[in-house]
């Protein structure tokens, strides 16, 4: 048990350090022309129809849900874990500073264990529990304050990654009782679906997209193919059935590893400077999520 259990905790950090590097590949698409919306409607359509050549092939293929109820609990899945959780958080970064989202953004592991308490008391956390996520919290400004204890308040911007935060709350809460119905590719697959579904009314307002010439371009769609196959149909894949194995509330603190990554990859493919700030940061991060994953005895 001990060793499946380090199995989960591991992949845990992967699939976080792979989303961590996205944001490097995310901004070189940015930087040839490439919208936020493009980039994740482009990733989700690629690894959906990866995933359901893959469906297709099992014996145990289902479509729909059983139920119209549980059906919609897909859709909410790929609405709070797919289009409405990457369009608030790109956009956010458009009406605030970086610093801003980030702080923000990668403080829901908190806001999760908050709502997921509310609805499942076994999930609550305890004192020390508490204490862990508290430190992870203060790491991870840490990390992305980067020694420059400036905020810059925007109303509009802030309530946009507040947003994006909630989103991804709501996505660990409704994964609870979807993972007891269903297996992960099952429900990986209807997170791209919907998705891709919930997105269409942004393209009715901004219907504009890049010239095919420029998709095709050998870098662009390297990165295309990585954040499909990779970021999203393995890792989402991978994030589902770990969130099953470790539950909820342990699997989503992950998530603050994701700026100790982002900075790495950046540090690695962008060559931006690494700072003693990174690395208290770092420890604090890490001390944290030691701390949230024990209970009180």
């Amino acid at each position: 048990m001990r060793q499946y259990t380090f199995l989960y905790h591991l992949t845990a950090f992967i699939v976080v350090a792979i989303w961590g590097s996205t944001f490097v590949f995310t901004k070189l698409l940015l930087m040839n022309g490439l919208t936020a919306a493009h980039i994740f409607t482009l990733r989700f359509i690629i690894a959906y129809l990866l995933l359901l050549c893959f469906s297709l092939t099992r014996r145990a293929f289902r479509l729909w849900a059983k139920t119209w109820k549980e059906e919609l609990l897909m859709a909410g899945l790929g609405l709070t874990g797919g289009s409405l959780y990457f369009l608030t958080e790109n956009s956010a970064m458009n009406f605030t500073t970086t610093t801003n989202t980030s702080l923000i953004v990668c403080c829901c592991p908190l806001f999760a264990s908050i709502l997921i308490g509310l609805f499942y008391r076994s999930e609550r956390m305890r004192t020390v529990q508490l204490t862990g996520t508290l430190m992870a919290v203060l790491g991870v400004a840490v990390v992305v304050l980067n020694g420059r204890f400036v905020l810059h308040l925007s109303p509009l911007g802030d309530a946009l990654a507040l947003i994006a935060n909630l989103c991804w709350a709501v996505y660990s809460l409704l994964m609870i009782p979807a993972n007891k119905r269903y297996d992960a590719v099952f429900i990986t697959r209807k997170v791209f679906f919907y998705g891709l579904v919930t997105i269409l009314p942004y393209f009715i307002m901004h219907p504009e997209w890049p010239p095919v010439s420029v998709i095709l371009k050998q870098d662009v769609l390297l990165n295309l193919l990585f954040l499909s196959c990779v970021a999203s149909m393995a890792c989402f894949l991978a994030w589902t059935w770990v969130m099953d194995k470790l539950g909820a509330i342990i699997a989503t603190n992950y998530v603050y590893v994701n700026p100790l990554t982002t900075i790495i990859f950046a540090w690695w493919i962008l060559h931006e400077q690494i700072t003693p700030w990174f690395l208290l940061g770092t420890v604090l991060i890490l001390v944290g999520m030691y701390l949230a994953d024990k209970k009180n005895r």
